[in-house]
């Protein structure tokens, strides 16, 4: 038992890590922030169904659930397209450490959307959130439309999370993500439709393309996906927590190393950045014990 939990613990790292490098392969992969956004939902639905089809999942469900499935779908589209258009517009540590901002919105969205108390400390840590903020704007003012972007892709990661909190209680996880990477899917071509973006240019992509899509969608998508919900099934939301929260250090790190000199930031933007992680494990680890204390067991 303890030699499994030790397996999934350095699993459930390997997964932060995989997560950490989607940024950089978004950096990395040439084309504009819809086609790729496109292709890595294309193609992580093709691997998904594979993955359902094989496992005879139930995939059949109410017209209502489905309607659910759609809204959820087209947020995490818009999603995406805010987090790679933000790696575009300014680079990954920016749009990382920014989309760390991403837990309290949904300390804000859960006691709407759920009609519960807003707890204090979560205002507190928002705060402190903000001053982060604050820091790398002053720090990095020539990147005002990517950190715009990534706090906008925050927000939607907020919401995506709520909305999706109460499908994962009722369905199967991977069964969920095929229906929203389909819908998200349907979203973005209808917009091609109309906006004539589906052009010559759109359906050529370098062989390196192809590539880093390959691993964007099958390693940090549909294999991310489906392998995080399987360690959480060993793991105490505890330590899940404090793992999923090492995804912006292990991203900026990674793009240290890949992208090099495009990613030095002044000393200011490292206080800020440090400043809103901190915060966030800080958050999580009160959020646990609290929880701990009443006895449960959910996940954060």
């Amino acid at each position: 038992m303890q030699n499994a939990k030790l397996g999934n613990y350095l699993h459930l790292h390997f997964i932060v890590f995989i997560w950490g490098f989607t940024a950089v392969l978004g950096a990395l992969i040439t084309m504009d922030a819809i086609p790729l956004v496109w292709y890595r939902m294309f193609l992580a639905t093709v691997f998904i169904f594979l993955f359902v089809v094989l496992t005879k999942k139930r995939w059949k469900f109410s017209r209502k659930t489905i309607l659910g499935f759609f809204f959820a779908g087209f947020v995490i589209a818009l999603h995406w397209l805010t987090f790679f258009g933000a790696i575009k517009a300014s680079n990954v540590s920016i749009a990382l450490s920014v989309m760390s901002t991403g837990a309290f919105f949904t300390a804000i969205l859960e006691p709407i959307y759920y009609k519960r108390k807003v707890i204090w400390y979560e205002v507190l840590f928002g705060l402190i959130v903000i001053a982060g903020l604050y820091i790398i704007f002053r720090a990095e003012g020539s990147y005002v439309e990517g950190i715009v972007l990534a706090l906008i892709s925050a927000f939607l990661s907020a919401v995506f999370s709520v909305v999706n909190g109460k499908f994962a209680e009722q369905y199967d996880a991977s069964v969920i993500s095929l229906y929203e990477l389909f819908f998200g899917v349907v979203c973005i071509s209808v917009y091609l439709l109309f906006s004539n973006g589906f052009t010559t240019d759109f359906f050529t992509v370098s062989t390196t393309d192809w590539i880093y899509l390959f691993i964007l969608a099958s390693a940090c998508t549909a294999y991310a996906f489906i392998a995080s919900i399987h360690v959480m099934k060993w793991l105490s939301p505890y330590t899940v927590m404090l793992t999923i929260n090492l995804e912006p250090v292990y991203g900026i790190v990674l793009a240290l190393l890949i992208l090099k000199d495009s990613e030095y930031m002044q000393p200011q933007f490292y206080y800020g950045a440090l400043l809103i992680v901190a915060t966030v494990v800080a958050n999580g680890i009160i959020k646990t014990r609290r929880q701990r204390k009443r006895g449960t067991t959910s996940s954060i």
